[in-house]
């Protein structure tokens, strides 16, 4: 498998709408909107990007130590600058986990090596972006 990836982007023909796809068969499309009307703004997309990615890689750190995870949702917040470009300078994330043999030990373990090792859209933000998390056990 290469280590390419790619996507196409194609306008509506209105606004700020956009049908963009992945080039690999079978991957669906999703609708991008710079307003935030129809779908996420880029910007947006870019922080479920992240929480996506630091996700799957916290599932996966899991299973790898055999502790049950039962519920995960990741809340992520991104703040931006106030001049152009308006790129993000802080994220923060929030894992809020639930399952059976929880402890804090394990689960700021699993976090703490998607953001460090893992996660390939947190590894291809900026450097200088400050990425800070909070893990919560239900």
């Amino acid at each position: 498998m290469s280590n390419l990836r790619a996507v196409r982007l194609d306008w509506l023909g209105r606004g700020m709408r956009f049908r963009a796809v992945g080039a690999e068969p079978a991957t669906p499309a999703i609708e991008i909107d710079g307003d935030g009307d129809s779908g996420p703004s880029p910007m947006i997309a870019l922080l479920m990007a992240a929480a996506g990615c630091t996700g799957a890689d916290v599932v996966s750190i899991r299973e790898k130590m055999r502790v049950g995870l039962a519920q995960l949702t990741v809340e992520v917040e991104g703040e931006r600058r106030e001049e152009q470009p308006r790129r993000y300078v802080r994220v923060h994330c929030r894992y809020r986990l639930a399952g059976q043999d929880l402890d804090e030990a394990k689960a700021e373990r699993a976090v703490a090596l998607s953001l460090e090792k893992y996660c390939s859209v947190m590894a291809s933000l900026a450097p200088d972006i400050q990425v800070t998390h909070e893990v919560v056990l239900a």
